[in-house]
């Protein structure tokens, strides 16, 4: 047994009379929904005016809808990095989106939500895209794959649904490769779940993180959604996202048949902003996937938990996918290596409807993008971009990694987001005071979190 497993195990039976267990309540099962590249305006009970998704409205109606909720970052894997740990997703060690050609992955010595919720005795599942790293299949490298990571259960692809959404033929499961499976991806998520819910051991609470690939490209839908989606511009996108709400939707119902729906955490969110930009995916944000502008890393956000989140609630305190970590943290009364640096926060006080004071700003840093650095913090946000020009191509290289350590950030600007969510106006010269504070917290965080993540140019398995 690796001996963070024996070091966290005994943490956890020393402290399992904290959190929410102390207060005689049961541990709640956890469901986690994550879309791929699902736009903020994406979801109807957000605002959208070519997509009915009536099973995510109903779990919003059910639970909180946050109106300004956060990706981990501006793409794909660092976004899955900061769910899985808590951490800002550099100092993760993940960059950008991870290429077969890179060393980046999510190292085995990073502690994941599943590894933190399989110490306090749950069952655990992955069903989904990974995309933080590509060894799969048994015997194809050193991983990790998901059952390295915390998962008794599992099934993935590498990265996305190929050649599409509909029949893919790269799924995993549990290291054997499947072939070509028959179906639409969210469906065969749906399908897995529920044979998972039917065969789980009964006597544990359960977490499954349930990653869809709708609606990053290539989309695909069945042809009832097609043919209600005909006279818009991508009909296969909108569709997407229809679909994975109905799988989404049965897998609710079998939690509502097994009489699990009253003891379940789920949430909803999605990877980063939609890469169709200017199409209203993003509402009025500014710019989309790739950018650190608003419309690249504000996301839907729905949290449902019978008996604790009160139904109907609308919140617009900032918060992110990087505060999943150590709200189950606290939900369950787990314990971390002290060691290890949490970068979110726990949400548990907004769900119980007290007094929330993020103890770090909601920080983002994503080479590629113009801002390369935010934080958020209340209503205000503060963008800059880097002193040296790291390149800006989709394809991340782990050369520039030297680069990145070693620049500073200029072009500060900051945006009252209360005023201005479309970020038109820099009003730093309106506000010194906050500005001059922020800019310190931007510079102090910024090198703390560059200084401690991973330089995959001195990286060798051997060593990990």
């Amino acid at each position: 047994m690796p001996i963070k497993y024996i070091v966290n195990l005994l943490i956890a039976f020393l402290v399992s009379g904290a959190g929410l267990i102390a207060q005689g309540q049961s541990r709640p099962n956890i469901l986690l929904l994550l879309a791929d590249d699902l736009g903020y305006r994406d979801l109807s009970c957000y605002g959208s005016t070519q997509v009915i998704t009536p099973n995510l409205d109903k779990l919003a109606a059910k639970g909180m809808r946050f109106t300004d909720f956060y990706a981990g970052s501006a793409v794909c894997s660092p976004s899955r990095a900061a769910l899985m740990t808590g951490r800002s997703s550099v100092r993760a060690g993940i960059y950008s989106w991870i290429h077969t050609s890179h060393k980046m992955h999510l190292a085995k010595t990073e502690f994941t939500t599943a590894e933190l919720l399989k110490q306090a005795g749950y069952a655990t599942a992955h069903i989904g895209k990974w995309h933080l790293g590509y060894d799969l299949e048994e015997g194809a490298g050193p991983g990790p794959n998901p059952g390295d990571q915390g998962f008794d259960h599992w099934i993935a692809t590498g990265n996305n649904a190929i050649p599409s959404h509909h029949n893919p033929d790269n799924f995993v499961r549990n290291g054997l490769a499947l072939g070509e499976v028959k179906g639409y991806s969210s469906h065969l998520l749906a399908d897995e779940a529920i044979d998972w819910l039917e065969r789980r051991p009964k006597d544990q609470p359960f977490f499954i993180n349930m990653w869809f690939h709708e609606p990053h490209q290539k989309v695909a839908a069945p042809d009832v959604y097609l043919e209600k989606h005909q006279d818009t511009d991508l009909p296969a996108y909108y569709g997407s996202i229809e679909n994975m709400d109905a799988a989404i939707g049965r897998v609710l119902m079998e939690l509502e048949k097994q009489g699990l729906i009253e003891q379940t955490l789920i949430v909803f969110m999605s990877d980063n902003g939609s890469y169709r930009g200017r199409s209203g995916s993003n509402g009025e944000l500014a710019n989309g996937k790739t950018t650190l502008w608003e419309g690249g890393i504000r996301v839907p956000g729905i949290f449902s938990w019978p008996g604790v989140i009160a139904e109907g609630t609308i919140e617009n305190r900032p918060a992110g996918v990087v505060d999943i970590f150590p709200t189950i943290k606290e939900i369950i009364g787990g314990e971390i290596d002290p060691k290890i640096t949490i970068d979110g926060s726990s949400l548990l006080p907004i769900f119980e409807q007290k007094s929330f004071e993020r103890q770090k700003p909601l920080y983002w840093f994503y080479p590629p993008s113009r801002p390369i650095a935010v934080i958020r913090e209340g209503p205000w946000n503060l963008i800059a971009d880097p002193e040296l020009d790291i390149p800006r191509g989709n394809m991340f290289q782990e050369a520039y990694i030297g680069m990145i350590k070693e620049t500073k950030l200029q072009n500060f600007r900051l945006y009252n987001l209360r005023n201005d969510p479309k970020q038109t106006k820099d009003v730093s010269a309106e506000n010194p005071e906050v500005f001059e504070k922020m800019i310190k917290e931007m510079i102090k965080l910024n090198q703390e979190i560059v200084e401690e993540a991973m330089d995959w140019r001195d990286f060798s398995w051997t060593n990990n």
